[in-house]
This record gives C-alpha cells, structure tokens and sequence, in this order.
C-alpha cells in the first residue's frame, strides 16, 4: 500500500494529493500531527534517504532553533527533533511499494507510478 506522509495545510503535500488524486493512485494519507510518527518510521526512512534529506533545513521550524541546535546536528538529534517536531521532516514522505521519496515532483512521482 502507498502511503503519503505529511501534513494536510502543507501546499506541497496538497500538490502531491492532488496529483495522485489526478491520476487514480490508491494511497492512505497519515498527517504527522494527527496521527503522530514513530521513532522507528523516522530510522527506516533516514536508513533509505539519508537523515539530511529528510530534515526540513528551510523551514520555519528549523530557523527558530537555536544556534547550537543547529551547529551540532547529528543523525541521532536529527532524528529525535523531527520526532519531537514533525514540520522538521521535509514533506511529503512516499512509501511505495519499490522505496521512499522525499518531497513532491511530478516528473519523479510518473516514473514511479509509470504514468505519462
């Protein structure tokens, strides 16, 4: 089953909806701040993207940490704030059948659901 993970105010993952909508793809959507986020989700997906695609460096949440926070980023601090606050994960999350993607574009969202 894919499942897209995100948060439903966010105008990137309403693109991703929409376009999986558009194209008749069977997904089950999960917002982070209702239905939360296991620890566990967060290591599968930094094990198959790498934790720095995954955190959200551009984001609102992220410039409001401090200094410190943020110079001494880790995959395990990484890990537990995205955790702690989930609008750190850089949206949306894919879960496909073949992987994870990271983000929304169209091009890559084809290819993998081999649409045209």
């Amino acid at each position: 089953m894919t499942t897209l993970y995100g948060i439903k105010n966010c105008d990137t993952v309403k693109k991703a909806r929409k376009w999986l909508d558009q194209h008749s793809i069977d997904y089950r959507f999960h917002d982070f701040r209702q239905d939360g986020l296991e620890p566990t989700q967060l290591h599968t997906w930094s094990q198959a993207v790498g934790w720095e695609t995954l955190l959200n460096r551009r984001g609102t949440t992220w410039r409001q940490l401090n200094q410190a926070e943020r110079e001494e980023i880790d995959e395990d601090r990484a890990l537990m704030l995205m955790h702690d606050l989930p609008t750190l994960i850089k949206r949306p999350v894919l879960e496909y059948q073949d992987g994870v993607v990271v983000g929304f574009a169209e091009k890559r969202y084809a290819e993998i659901f081999e649409t045209s």
